[in-house]
């Protein structure tokens, strides 16, 4: 029948025909306000100077009336259910897989790849249409946006992601740290205890991860970084990392019970010069030492903290005097040296301040056992630091020295110098230091000290293996105060172990505390 001429053709409220409308389901898109109003030119003109500065971050560019009402915030979205957990890892460095870039990148909450941007023309918006993945997060500002629609959304739900990236504690909760023993959950139900966690070893990072794991059970510089603000402008990246994996370490709601330190390997190499690289095994003494002395210049030169040397920081003094030796026999005369320094000639007395103590081990025996086999040598922690008692000069080259303690910190590293280098070779010594993890007594090696200076042990690490080539890995022995157990971690692997555990194994280095912290 033809259609009337009199009656228009059925309208929509916009102004569109009922029948050029196409007969579909329902749209996965969200109604947003003013959608049945055609666009301005300037809303037109805002989203083209959003499209040419995609690699800028969004939330920085100054913001219009116009722009204030498309950036909505919404709190809730149809699909925030399309989020996978399972598959966000936020450990790694955060620069775009595609273009490479670390400016303005946001993390796809889908399939937890990084892109770069969110305007038209952007990897993200790209991803978006292509993947139908709509969910992403600012990784630098931890808002949260659908895409390609482009809008904020808020929900409570999503808080759980923000503290992945980046834990808070409050100081109740980091009080509680030593006195809870209770394990957390991770997103597969299986339990881990926060600050025993392991740690990825991604190639040969290995000495890295036992310097974090003994450093991470300092109290004081734990309780420091645990509740550092990461967006002080004020520190470097260095310190920013480091903390960020500090937190992570001891982070009770984290998705997975391990951590990669990826982004702190990345500044550690870069901070030191590739000096010490991920790729190659170093040495956790040589590590520690730079380690101490960059967070020390950082905290220092911009936010005036003295935190390194308040807690690791002791003093010794040192006497040291000249010794002639001749060319027919020259150990005989040092030898007579080493019993007591020379009357006749001037001693020299100085002050030395010290983040570690090195031990030196006697050297290890020649021959074999009437069984053919090698002997392990031992010998106890009390003998090494006998060095530290003012009683006993040692000689280095034609000077000869006494060491005694002056000042003990809070904390106590002790270096055992187990690993010497040759012309040819990186030779092992294995002889065995036998110690007690509690009531080190220290006073026999300060000078003028009229009481008992106790520590107890915190952390252990020790090497097993050959030494060259990487051939030989490193662990760590750190202790639960609240559950009064002792935890081995290698790498990704944690487990409980005996006290008389501890002491086997051939270590390098320790830290002590002070009984009365």
């Amino acid at each position: 029948m033809p259609a009337d001429p009199a009656q228009p053709p059925a309208t929509r409220s916009n102004g569109s025909m009922a029948s050029d409308v196409p007969a579909a389901g329902p749209s996965r898109r969200r109604p947003r306000p003013n959608d049945d109003k055609p666009p301005a030119t300037s809303d037109l003109q805002d989203a083209a100077n959003d499209d040419d500065d995609w690699d800028l971050d969004d939330d920085e560019q100054p913001k219009t009336k116009k722009a204030r009402t498309r950036d909505a915030v919404h709190d809730d979205d149809l699909y925030l259910d399309t989020i996978n957990r399972n598959l966000l890892d936020f450990d790694f460095e955060k620069v775009c897989c595609v273009s490479l870039s670390n400016i303005n990148v946001y993390a796809c909450l889908v399939c937890g790849k990084y892109f770069q941007g969110r305007g038209k023309t952007s990897h993200a918006y790209m991803h978006s249409l292509d993947e139908d993945h709509h969910v992403f997060i600012n990784l630098a500002t931890l808002k949260f946006y659908i895409l390609p629609d482009g809008y904020q959304v808020s929900h409570a739900s999503l808080n759980d992601i923000k503290f992945v990236i980046n834990p808070t504690f409050t100081d109740a909760q980091v009080c509680a740290l030593d006195t809870n023993p209770k394990p957390a959950m991770d997103l597969s139900y299986k339990k881990y205890l926060p600050g025993f966690i392991g740690i990825n070893n991604v190639k040969a990072n290995d000495y890295v991860n036992v310097v974090l794991q003994a450093l991470a059970h300092v109290r004081p510089l734990r309780d420091f970084f645990l509740l550092q603000k990461e967006d002080d402008p004020k520190q470097s990246e260095l310190v920013k990392r480091f903390g960020l994996l500090m937190r992570k370490l001891w982070s009770h709601r984290a998705f997975k019970g391990q951590v990669s330190p990826h982004e702190l390997l990345q500044e550690i190499n870069r901070a030191s010069k590739r000096a010490f690289k991920f790729t190659e095994q170093g040495d956790p003494v040589q590590l520690l030492s730079w380690l101490l002395n960059a967070l020390h210049t950082s905290l220092a030169k911009r936010g005036r903290h003295h935190l390194i040397h308040d807690v690791f920081q002791g003093s010794v003094a040192i006497q040291s005097q000249k010794i002639a030796l001749t060319a027919d026999d020259p150990q005989q005369q040092a030898q007579g040296a080493l019993s007591a320094f020379d009357a006749d000639q001037a001693v020299t007395a100085t002050q030395t301040p010290f983040l570690m103590l090195a031990l030196d081990l006697p050297p290890p025996p020649l021959f074999q056992d009437e069984f053919e086999r090698n002997i392990i040598p031992q010998v106890a922690l009390t003998a090494l630091l006998d060095k530290y008692s003012g009683k006993t000069p040692r000689q280095y080259g034609d000077t000869v020295k006494t060491f005694q303690i002056t000042k003990l910190p809070r904390y106590l590293i002790l270096h055992i110098k187990r690993f010497t280098k040759n012309s040819w070779t990186l030779e092992k010594n294995p002889t065995i230091v036998n110690f007690m993890t509690q009531g080190l007594d220290m006073s026999p090696y300060v000078a003028g000290a009229t009481s008992v200076l106790k520590y107890s042990l915190v952390a252990n690490i020790v090497h097993e293996g050959k030494p060259e080539n990487g051939q030989g890995v490193y662990k760590s022995f750190v202790y639960h105060r609240a559950q009064a157990q002792w935890y081995l971690i290698q790498d990704l692997l944690v487990e409980e172990v005996m006290p008389q555990m501890v002491s086997l194994g051939e270590s390098c280095l320790q830290i002590w505390e002070r009984a009365d912290e």
